[in-house]
């Protein structure tokens, strides 16, 4: 399915036709409740958008449920794959490319796991107003399979009704 990385991954020299401000929505399959079933998340926040040297990032920010402290996102979207940093109440730096299994540490207030990343395949789509980038990765914490799993970032230029 991800044979060529190259060509999935290949968005040429032009960035999205979209404004700075954006709105984000995330959704992923990441955790398992008690009873082993996947649990979805998904949010939407207001976010920006920006293309430099080739590549697509993104900035957000994410209210965590029990501080209400903010933590900070960037996403990088290149020809190599997808990053995505935290920065605030927690701090980790995940990398997604595809057939490679990349080593991150996840800290939190309570403490630091060690989390594997390995991606079997990262998919970009762009289209005038929208950058789409799914990731489909295999998470190991500690060493230890925990699952698999998939990460869906869009970014939609926000329509502002002011302007008429």
């Amino acid at each position: 399915m991800y044979e060529d990385k190259k060509q999935i991954l290949d968005f040429g020299e032009k960035g999205a036709e979209m404004e700075k401000e954006v709105l984000i929505c995330v959704k992923g399959i990441h955790a398992m409740d008690e009873n082993g079933e996947r649990v979805p998340i998904e949010m939407v926040v207001p976010g920006e958008y920006y293309f430099r040297n080739g590549s697509h990032y993104l900035r957000y920010e994410e209210i965590l449920e029990d501080s209400g402290e903010p933590t900070v996102n960037y996403v990088k979207i290149s020809d190599k794959g997808l990053e995505v940093r935290k920065k605030g109440l927690v701090n980790v730096h995940m990398v997604f490319e595809p057939g490679k299994r990349n080593v991150s540490y996840y800290t939190t207030p309570f403490g630091t796991l060690k989390m594997g990343i390995c991606a079997t395949g990262v998919d970009v789509e762009q289209q005038e107003n929208t950058l789409r980038v799914k990731a489909n990765y295999s998470l190991d914490m500690n060493e230890e399979h925990a699952s698999d799993c998939s990460l869906m970032i869009e970014a939609k230029q926000r329509i502002s009704f002011d302007k008429r």
